[in-house]
């Protein structure tokens, strides 16, 4: 009864029927016994995904819901909404990861009587993993102490002395009540079915994963890559805090040991607990969460931790100005209004040991703002701001800015000589959406400041980093910008190498002339082909369709929508799970669904192995029918993807089934393959002509203003 409460949009129905919006639509229109919706909005109604589930069932269109969709159903159609049964589902899974019998012995009857049994067995678990209320500190220092599983309790206090003591913070993570759970009780079964399949944490992280992608407006996240190099900067660490953790993504890039404490606060409590969830489950450390407003409300007010990692919000006016003038964390002057950022660096510098490492995620602006500069001025003086580093382009959200990371340290004692590390990484950013060349960015950024961080100096290393000394950068403004201080590369290598670019670009367009197909003498007609679509060959078996994937290992490369456009190298990542990733394999054809463009590609050897992105359909011809040039040249027409497109208000989606090609043998499916290749080969060429064009006309203007090409 319990699975009526699931609700399912119509999106969700074409999801589970593996078939398109439009379909669902026609679906209701023409049967009546399509079931009613039961909630929603009348532009966007719900149903009911047991009904559903019939429905599909008696009309052939459904065999048998896979668990994966049916449990990600459940908890998207949740009655208290999604972040309540994932937060509902964390807690199972951490019973069933931490005491397995315990969930098997609640799980044996009925709803009512699991739902009854599971506030206690929660207790038991949450408490050890989480702690319970501390007065003004969630904090266990030390790693001696007499709780459960390694973790310390809390100070003992006398009545006389406990009035003046800050309030009770409470953990992120709360026992939910019997009847709050037994709405659940549908999806906590599910989940366990899953879980015993996937695994705890991998059944918690697809969750996750799948909430995060269907709402990328609500969240602003750490891409996995920089989370990891945060990390990798902070070093090794025993106890490390985030102040602002969102969904956790730095605290899981440290590399887990059975002794850290890892010390979690968000201002959004769902996020809070969110993140305690899938930080226990991700590692036996000792995890503390907590809600609330860091720089209002610290939760961890004693904590001198060995590293902290932050990923602030960004142009916070509201930050607590009016309220924190006379707070004992602005050691290194007070914040303006409009300078929250320093205000976060600051609390980190507060909350780590001496001789402690902060990596947090900046505005470029922040390095810069006049309004910051005597802040900016007192951390270089005191040796606290060792390094500021220029990240590329689409690093990480807003993506159209060059973020910066901060790297801090708290001062042990004064530097006699201090230095500051600056580096600019955006010659590593790449076209397209992928994000840049994170391998590159990752090398170049560790060594750089690995050799500074031992030696306190580093020697120029021209275009990527340079050391200063703080003197040098106490001027009027303070400017920590990179880019200010660091001389560009040299333009392409002088006049002999843009000599080189400009031969390479004229054997380019050369190519123009041998790919141009010559005049005809009179207009063609039309043959009149037979046509097949892509769906009938599919079910013919010429050819096998297979959808891109939600999830995947996480060290596969991804093959993005942006990548086909942009004919360039798999640059996606897509939420680590055990959801079998559809993998490219030489002679597959990738088509794009979004988009209106007619747009296709042919995996090639260097491609293969990628995994197949979102709103991308692999067509794998069968050699023995189809030519693999043949069927991307033909799925290219305008007109065909005109006849095979949908609209709707904001986007155009391809329906890959209907695109059309004509029935020719094999050998004149060859012929047409050929040339279609070698338009692909120019289309190519064409790309690489457009940018050496740019590297000859940057160079060229950057020769002439610093001398090192002559006018004539």
């Amino acid at each position: 009864m319990q699975d009526n409460a699931t609700e399912v949009t119509a999106a969700g129905i074409a999801r589970l029927a593996g078939v398109g919006r439009a379909a669902v639509s026609n679906w209701r229109r023409r049967h009546s016994d399509f079931p009613k919706p039961v909630g929603g909005t009348e532009t966007s109604p719900s149903f009911a995904l047991a009904e559903v589930e019939g429905w599909l069932r008696k009309q052939g269109k459904l065999a048998e819901v896979p668990l994966r969709e049916r449990v990600w159903q459940q908890l998207a159609g949740h009655p208290e909404g999604p972040v309540t049964a994932l937060t509902h589902a964390g807690c199972a899974l951490l019973l069933i990861h931490d005491r397995p019998t315990v969930w098997l012995e609640a799980s044996a009857g009925s709803d009512e009587r699991l739902a009854a049994m599971l506030t206690g067995a929660l207790e038991e678990v949450l408490v050890p993993r989480f702690g319970a209320a501390v007065r003004g500190l969630g904090v266990h220092r030390g790693s001696a102490g007499g709780g459960p599983s390694g973790v310390n309790s809390p100070p003992a206090v006398n009545a006389a002395s406990a009035a003046s003591l800050p309030t009770p913070v409470p953990p992120a993570v709360h026992t939910p009540s019997g009847p709050q759970l037994l709405s659940s009780a549908p999806l906590l079964r599910g989940v366990a079915e899953l879980a015993a399949a996937s695994g705890a944490r991998q059944t918690f992280e697809f969750l996750l994963g799948r909430h995060l992608d269907a709402n990328p407006r609500q969240y602003t996240l750490t891409p996995a890559e920089l989370a990891g190099l945060m990390a990798d900067l902070a070093g090794p660490a025993r106890s490390l805090l985030d102040p602002a953790c969102g969904t956790g993504a730095l605290l899981r890039a440290v590399a887990p040991r059975p002794d850290q404490e890892l010390y979690a606060q968000d201002s959004a409590p769902d996020l809070a607990a969110l993140t305690a969830l899938r930080l226990a489950l991700h590692t036996q450390a000792t995890v503390r969460g907590a809600a609330g407003d860091t720089l209002r409300a610290d939760a961890y007010p004693e904590l001198r931790a060995d590293a902290v990692l932050c990923h602030p919000p960004f142009n916070e006016r509201n930050w607590g100005h009016d309220e924190l003038a006379y707070d004992p964390r602005w050691e290194y002057g007070f914040p303006a209004r409009n300078e929250s950022e320093l205000a976060w660096a600051q609390h980190a510098l507060a909350r780590l040991r001496d001789g402690g490492t902060a990596v947090l995620l900046m505005p470029p602006a922040a390095a810069s703002r006049r309004s910051g500069r005597r802040i900016r001025a007192d951390l270089l003086r005191r040796g606290a701001l060792r390094a500021v580093v220029a990240l590329p382009l689409g690093a990480a959200p807003p993506y159209n800015i060059p973020l910066h990371l901060w790297v801090l340290r708290r001062p042990d004692k004064a530097p006699a000589q201090p230095e500051v590390l600056l580096a600019d990484t955006g010659q590593y950013a790449t076209e397209g959406r992928g994000g840049p060349d994170w391998r590159a960015v990752r090398e170049a950024v560790l060594d750089a400041w690995g050799a500074f961080d031992r030696a306190g100096t580093l020697d120029e290393r021209p275009g990527l980093a340079r050391s200063l000394p703080v003197i040098d950068l106490l001027d009027d403004d303070v400017d920590l910008a990179p880019a200010r201080h660091l001389p560009p590369p040299a333009p392409g290598g002088g006049a002999d190498e843009l000599t080189a670019v400009r031969e390479r670009l004229g054997a380019t367009l050369r190519l123009t002339a041998d790919l141009t197909p010559p005049p005809a003498d009179h207009a063609q007609p039309a043959p009149r082909w037979p046509f097949t679509t892509v769906g009938e060959l599919a079910r013919g078996g010429a050819l096998v369709l297979r959808t891109g994937g939600n999830g995947g290992h996480a060290r596969v490369p991804v093959l993005t929508d942006h990548d086909v456009l942009a004919q360039t190298a798999p640059s996606g990542a897509l939420p680590e799970s055990d959801e079998d990733a559809v993998l490219t394999q030489p002679g597959d054809v990738v088509v794009p669904v979004l988009g209106g463009g007619s747009v296709s590609r042919v995996i090639d050897d260097a491609t293969a192995g990628a995994a197949l992105g979102r709103n991308l359909v692999l067509l794998r011809p069968d050699p023995a029918a189809l030519d693999p040039w043949f069927l991307a040249g033909f799925l290219r027409g305008t007109a065909n993807n005109r006849q095979a497109s949908s609209y709707a208000s904001t986007a155009t989606r391809l329906d890959v089934r209907r695109l059309q090609l004509p029935r020719l043998p094999l050998e004149e499916q060859r012929r047409y393959g050929e040339r279609f290749r070698a338009l692909d080969d120019f289309e190519r060429a064409l790309r690489h002509t457009g940018r050496l064009g740019e590297q000859l006309v940057r160079g060229m203007y950057d020769g002439l203003t610093d001398g090192t090409v002559a006018p004539d």
